[in-house]
């Protein structure tokens, strides 16, 4: 993370390595963070943001901010792993920003559902992916009817409950595939399917790629960007 004062020659050997700029003078600061690579950052993340999103200033959490700055301005043990943290509550308190004005289109997966039965099965499907989830135990465990469920699940979610589910694992074996070096094997275990085969096929149907393709051209992507 870097933060600078508006220049016309950065001068950053004179400098701080996180920032550049010819002074403190000034009234403008801009603060500036990335990501080496895309490890931990969902596709289904990326896919429901453009390519670039502003968030005015007036709908940003100004005392994250203020935070930011401060820390940024010390020269402490640790003070790496500090703003490596201050930069993840940044992105994190901008996609809320974005996310909660009605005009951005929130993906359901993020939004507050009126439906307590239906933001039960979806929390369920989410912090336990690798269950073997059915409708009915869905239902069970939410506390309505299998039928109520899936009437009630199409209609807030636009699918079927199990539909939803397919896409939801693997869309996490996505990203376990091009985060990690863990076998096709073991992922396809860890988000709910019984070995490589059943995996690779829900992988084409969803994606229209097997898993192993997909972490090839993960492995080139990233070999051109180094």
């Amino acid at each position: 993370m870097r933060a600078h004062r508006p220049c016309r020659r950065a001068r950053r050997a004179a400098l701080d390595p996180r920032t550049c700029g010819v002074g403190e003078a000034g009234s403008a600061l801009l603060i500036s963070g990335a990501y080496e690579g895309r490890a931990g950052i969902s596709d289904r993340l990326l896919d429901a943001l453009p390519q670039f999103i502003v968030v005015p200033e007036r709908d940003s959490d100004r005392s994250l901010l203020a935070l930011v700055t401060e820390e940024l301005r010390r020269d402490k043990p640790g003070q790496q792993a500090v703003l490596d943290r201050l930069l993840d509550l940044l992105l994190v308190s901008t996609l809320r920003a974005w996310f909660d004005r009605p005009q951005n289109h929130a993906p359901v997966w993020y939004r507050t559902t009126d439906d307590s039965i239906v933001a039960s099965a979806l929390r369920l499907m989410h912090d336990h992916p690798a269950h073997p989830w059915t409708v009915a135990t869905l239902a069970a465990k939410a506390g309505a009817s299998r039928s109520g469920l899936a009437r009630r699940f199409a209609r807030h979610v636009g699918e079927p409950p199990m539909s939803y589910l397919a896409s939801w694992r693997v869309a996490l074996a996505a990203d376990l595939l091009r985060d990690t070096d863990a076998t096709v094997s073991s992922i396809a275990c860890k988000v709910g399917y019984s070995n490589t085969f059943a995996l690779s096929v829900a992988f084409k149907r969803c994606r229209g790629i097997t898993p192993t393709q997909h972490r090839a051209t993960a492995v080139r992507t990233r070999e051109l960007s180094i």
